[in-house]
């Protein structure tokens, strides 16, 4: 493994490069540092977890403020999604997606003091709600107040998937199957997912868990863990949820990078 993970792969960089919104031609000011630099520099905080002000000048990623505009820039173009779609289409590609089954479930995250998160019962923060793939390929993360329920998230994770090309046909979206534990648990989610021709497989509150069920949902556990080693998701920072959010997807993005990378070795 690399000694600098910060360093911008260059297949990566080819795959993104294109995504991202061009420059004006007679911009004012001073010519802007290169945006291959800057996403650099936003890849060594999201490692990392130091404040924008202590980004290091002499790696030449250009000050902490130029890369906070830069993933504010970037986000409200819809790089990083659209970077993580590219992905999933091309793991999809690959073979490498298992649509047999999804899985979800949720992830308390602490959160710096002044982060504006309504809470309840003490638990201050926010909350990681994710759908993987039976693989634990991420498909979609939605950042919600710490005292949401996880099965409020459930149709919005699951309507929340991209359409993933990569093979003929129509781009798809929906799993064969569900998984989800016993805090997933409504009959009313449940029909709605069988309207969505998705089996859902919930256990029930009250009865043993589905036997099994553990086996194959471990692997969303297996992703948070993933998710979480960068340091800047496993703490929020960020006030705007929007900035938070753009971590969220360039981390996912990583994930299925590194994914693609091992299938293709």
């Amino acid at each position: 493994m690399s000694t600098r993970p910060w360093i911008v792969d260059d297949d990566l960089w080819a795959l993104m490069e294109p995504l991202l919104p061009p420059w004006p031609e007679k911009a004012p000011g001073p010519r802007p540092v290169p945006d291959r630099l800057c996403l650099q520099g936003i890849l060594y905080v999201l490692r990392n977890d130091i404040a924008w002000q202590l980004l290091p000048l002499e790696l030449g990623f250009g000050s902490g403020q130029t890369c906070w505009r830069r993933l504010d820039r970037w986000q409200r173009a819809g790089v990083f999604d659209q970077l993580h779609r590219v992905l999933l289409a091309k793991l999809n590609a690959a073979g490498e997606l298992d649509w047999s089954r999804a899985c979800v479930d949720g992830s308390h995250v602490r959160a710096k003091k002044g982060v504006p998160t309504p809470v309840d019962r003490r638990k201050t923060g926010s909350k990681h709600h994710l759908i993987c793939d039976g693989r634990g390929t991420p498909f979609k993360v939605i950042t919600t107040a710490a005292n949401v329920n996880d099965v409020t998230q459930t149709l919005a994770l699951v309507d929340g998937i991209p359409p993933v090309a990569g093979r003929p046909g129509r781009p798809r979206r929906r799993p064969d199957a569900l998984l989800g534990d016993k805090g997933y648990d409504s009959n009313v989610h449940r029909d709605e997912l069988r309207q969505r021709r998705i089996l859902p497989v919930i256990s029930r509150k009250g009865s043993p868990n589905i036997k099994g069920m553990g086996k194959l949902r471990y692997v969303v556990e297996q992703t948070f863990a993933l998710l979480h080693q960068f340091r800047r998701l496993a703490v929020r920072w960020e006030r705007r949820t929007e900035l938070h959010e753009a971590f969220v997807s360039l981390a996912c993005s990583l994930i299925c990078w590194r994914r693609l990378k091992k299938a293709h070795s």
